[in-house]
């Protein structure tokens, strides 16, 4: 560490203990929050499209340098709830097509690209060779975009792709605070599980009026169900059911990490709204999940997941023989048994026949920003939505572009795989299983992308920093 290191970190403490920095970020978040629903009661509700994004923005950086354990949560739940209160303030003052308040997240994330940049030098030989590779993979698809594509669009596809790497990076390249990161994030995705789920059932009984006005408007009723109670397609507070899905199946595979008096009711909250998202990929990965963990752990620790598992089965499965959730669930279960006669899976298989020579001869890449288009009935900018991340990468990369981020990604899963951490620490085991099914899933979805992404390249960066953490560990004993 250099000396402006030193003198930066000592600025930064001051004389503040670290119980005084934990009441101020606290104090900091509770402000965030207080304004935000006063805003929205006031009568400035129209406003929170700006206000929330900035405020959110200045807490996440107060949080950064003050308090960067509780800027590791911020930055969660501004994820998980984001959307939730984009719909809220949609519902009482109009739709608005441009979803400004969603850039919020990626604004928080982008706080850690002073990590990056301050770390990029020595990077490689501290360890963080699969980051660059990949941030050299997303800079090349940035460039070719701003060429092939308009800077907005090119600007939002930049958000969607790097955030996750910089955010991993941070992650890691905090490695000494691995204990403290750790905690934090069982904690977070505890108690995402038991409110995220919660609100997921109280969704698909109640249909609440501003899930319907989302609904209407998006028009997504082929992937998100009907506008009326048992209708729907679980979302919960997410923004569709594919990043919801894919937090769920983070945090319930995380429970098998945690304890306490939560983790049932937890769990069944969390295990029925995930089956009600009917997301097959989300349950295989689930279960890809379950198999690794269980398979990479001690004995001792084998024998008290299977003990977990059969207690939260005696606890869901009960719930899912309720009308009319039974019947949902049994007939997308159903679905595995005929997949040649399934849409989805149709759908899918298609799109591969099709594209996939295209984006394998695509050799400089569309650049960021190439999923977006204008209507040119209505003249609004919408997706195009590729159901494949590999796909996805190639399309937008190129074969120059695509080497170096799924070079880094690989090279990441080797790494992590050949950990053995994981047998005494659980949550290694259950970052590593997260981090590599969600990876397994980017052949039907570009999961490396927004909230996705942030948990694959999260967990994949959390079981790295446990392993040098255990390493550094072992060379001073």
């Amino acid at each position: 560490m250099n000396s402006r290191q030193i003198l930066f970190n000592s600025f930064l403490q001051e004389s503040y203990s670290p119980e005084e920095r934990s009441q101020q970020g606290w104090m900091a978040i509770a402000g965030f929050i207080l304004l935000t629903v006063v805003c929205y009661f006031a009568g400035a509700t129209a406003a929170l499209r700006l206000i929330y994004p900035v405020t959110a923005l200045i807490v996440a950086i107060f949080l950064y340098l003050r308090h960067p354990i509780l800027y590791i949560s911020f930055t969660w739940w501004i994820w998980f709830l984001t959307p939730l209160a984009t719909r809220l303030v949609d519902y009482r003052v109009g739709w608005d097509a441009t979803r400004q308040m969603l850039i919020a997240p990626y604004l928080v994330v982008f706080v850690t690209i002073a990590t990056f940049l301050r770390h990029f030098p020595r990077a490689s030989r501290q360890g963080g060779l699969p980051f660059v590779l990949a941030f050299i993979g997303v800079f090349y698809g940035f460039l070719i975009g701003l060429i092939y594509n308009p800077p907005i669009p090119v600007a939002r596809g930049l958000l969607d792709w790097l955030s996750p790497i910089i955010f991993a990076f941070h992650l890691f390249i905090n490695w000494r605070d691995y204990p403290s990161y750790r905690q934090n994030i069982q904690r977070t995705f505890l108690w995402c599980v038991l409110i995220l789920g919660a609100y997921g059932v109280y969704q698909f009984v109640v249909a609440p009026e501003w899930d319907r006005y989302w609904l209407i408007e998006s028009k997504l009723f082929m992937s998100s169900g009907n506008p009326v109670p048992f209708g729907m397609r679980v979302w919960s507070t997410l923004h569709s059911v594919g990043p919801f899905g894919s937090v769920m199946q983070a945090g319930l595979l995380l429970l098998f990490t945690s304890s306490g008096n939560l983790i049932f009711p937890a769990s069944a909250v969390g295990y029925l709204s995930f089956l009600l998202t009917q997301a097959r990929t989300n349950w295989g990965g689930w279960l890809l999940g379950i198999i690794m963990i269980v398979g990479s752990v001690k004995t001792r620790i084998q024998m008290r997941l299977i003990i977990i598992i059969v207690v939260m089965a005696i606890c869901v499965v009960p719930l899912t023989t309720i009308e009319p959730i039974a019947g949902v669930v049994a007939a997308r279960l159903q679905t595995f048994s005929n997949l040649e006669e399934d849409n989805s899976f149709k759908d899918r298989s298609g799109s591969y026949d099709k594209n996939l020579g295209l984006a394998l001869s695509n050799g400089l890449g569309n650049g960021l920003g190439n999923i977006w288009k204008v209507n040119e009935k209505t003249g609004q900018i919408e997706v195009v939505v590729i159901d494949s991340g590999i796909l996805d990468m190639f399309f937008t990369l190129g074969w120059f572009g695509a080497i170096f981020y799924m070079g880094g990604l690989i090279f990441l899963i080797i790494s992590v795989s050949s950990y053995g951490e994981g047998r005494f620490d659980s949550f290694i085991s259950a970052a590593r299983a997260i981090g590599i099914s969600s990876s397994a899933q980017l052949i039907i979805g570009s999961g490396m992308l927004s909230v996705a992404g942030m948990i694959l390249w999260g967990f994949l960066a959390m079981a790295m920093a446990g392993h040098k953490y255990y390493q550094h560990q072992k060379n001073y004993e």
